[in-house]
């Protein structure tokens, strides 16, 4: 079924390389962040890190669960975050045969220090913006990301890194 109407088709095509181009620029740089911390941390650790202090400690299966992936990619996610000490694998406080997955204080450190360069850049990008226009930015990329995690999820489910999602 098509969706664009004559008058649409220009604007969804500007819309379509626009995103092309964010997607391009934002793996090229990664957003990383500014200074000395630019480009020290890749996007699935940083979203495994940021799951675990949102969420606190949980097993592969949960974490994996929560973020939409599967666990043998959590697996082999979490591996070189334990190996570094930024994850500690403890016992299950109610099964001590369970292992759970919780940031040590490193990573807690190492995560704020990643999220507070990341805000930095994106206050230089958005420098001259009004923050209503961050706003309304925020809104839509939030609603975008959402509608195109909806699309892609065999369930329908929203994915749960996306704002509009918590």
């Amino acid at each position: 079924m098509d969706m664009t109407t004559a008058g649409d088709t220009g604007l969804l095509e500007t819309l379509q390389h626009e995103v092309a181009l964010f997607a391009r620029r934002a793996e090229q740089t990664r957003l990383g962040g500014v200074g000395q911390v630019r480009n020290s941390m890749d996007r699935a650790a940083y979203l495994l890190l940021n799951r675990l202090d949102k969420e606190g400690p949980m097993g592969v299966k949960a974490l994996a669960a929560s973020m939409g992936i599967d666990s043998s990619t959590v697996t082999r996610q979490v591996a070189p975050l334990v190996d570094t000490g930024l994850v500690k694998r403890t016992s299950h406080p109610e099964d001590g045969r369970a292992v759970v997955l919780q940031l040590s204080p490193r990573g807690v450190s190492r995560l704020e220090e990643v999220r507070s360069s990341r805000r930095q850049l994106m206050a230089e990008l958005t420098q001259d913006w009004a923050p209503e226009e961050r706003e309304a930015f925020c809104a839509l990329l939030a609603r975008f990301n959402g509608a195109l995690s909806a699309r892609m999820a065999p369930t329908g489910v929203a994915d749960p890194e996306s704002p509009s999602a918590s």
